[in-house]
């Protein structure tokens, strides 16, 4: 069991010749594992012959590749009416074999109209194609792509055909097969390289499309119509009223917006005013009123008065 398994595992995608010969190493371990089976034996290594043979006849031949190329192009056309250039972009589509891939309509400020639409074109119709749809209306840009993937499809054809290969040795051994536990092994085994078959076909089927069919993309736009010039007028008197009116609402709105907001402040001033006026006010003037009773007279100080001794009257010694 074990050395079947070993060599399913140096099995694989790596070509026809390793394949066959990791298979010849399961049959030869299959054959002490199985006792005194004489015949099946003898049958193992007769299938290994015919399968080595098989698998040498299945390399692809050195033929000189075909070129597989991907196109892809992007257009865009100004026109007079979109929707009957979509109408024309359909028709030569069509009329070449292709079809639409998808398609988008927008129309801006209700002026005019913008369309972009993807075509699938065959590759022999590609230049004609393009050169219908760039005469719709004015080409304002155009770019064109090609790539090469003749390498890519080469190395999936030949990694399928190995592949291939490689699932019909694991069904052949899986019918020669006796002992359970080498079935349950060797249907793993088919299984996973069935699924990596199954992705390599995937990928050949993406690649054939890809350069079977080309792609372009097609953007549709309408002239934008000219806005109507602006005329300066002068305003009438009713025009002058109006605005002044306008001004004057708006002013009035602006000052009961402030006096909205200054009205919690002015109500506290108010309330501090009112106590100033009808309690401190009062009180003040009182204390001031009774100040000068409570204090002493105070008397003036008189100076002497001396008498010159030149004033008349005055006694003499």
């Amino acid at each position: 069991m074990a050395l079947l398994t070993v060599s399913l595992a140096l099995t694989g995608c790596a070509g026809g010749a390793s394949d066959s010969g990791a298979d010849q190493k399961g049959l030869s371990a299959a054959k002490p594992a199985e006792g005194a089976e004489g015949a099946a034996d003898r049958g193992y290594e007769a299938d290994k012959g015919a399968g080595s043979g098989t698998s040498d006849a299945k390399q692809p031949s050195a033929a000189p590749a075909q070129q597989h190329i991907i196109r892809t192009a992007e257009l865009s056309v100004e026109v007079e009416d979109a929707t009957k250039a979509l109408a024309t972009a359909r028709r030569v589509t069509e009329d070449a074999g292709g079809h639409v891939a998808n398609e988008s309509t927008e129309r801006v400020d209700d002026t005019y109209v913008t369309s972009r639409i993807a075509l699938r074109v065959p590759q022999d119709s590609y230049d004609s194609v393009l050169k219908d749809l760039a005469g719709t209306g004015k080409l304002l840009s155009r770019k064109a792509d090609a790539k090469d993937v003749t390498e890519q499809v080469v190395d999936v054809e030949s990694r399928i055909a190995t592949q291939r290969a490689s699932v019909d040795r694991v069904r052949k051994l899986m019918e020669q097969a006796t002992r359970l536990s080498d079935v349950v092994t060797l249907e793993g085994e088919l299984s996973r390289r069935q699924a990596d078959l199954e992705s390599l076909l995937a990928q050949r089927a993406s690649l054939k499309d890809r350069t079977s069919m080309a792609t372009i993309t097609l953007e549709l736009t309408e002239k934008e119509a000219p806005k109507p010039a602006e005329t300066e007028d002068r305003p009438g008197f009713l025009e002058a009223l109006s605005g002044g009116w306008n001004a004057l609402v708006a002013a009035l709105a602006w000052i009961g917006i402030v006096l909205a907001a200054l009205a919690p402040w002015l109500a506290v001033a108010f309330v501090g005013y009112l106590l100033w006026r009808l309690w401190l006010r009062p009180r003040r003037t009182a204390r001031r009123a009774s100040a000068p009773a409570e204090r002493p007279a105070e008397v003036p100080p008189t100076e002497p008065t001396t008498r010159s001794a030149e004033e008349p009257g005055a006694s003499k010694d």
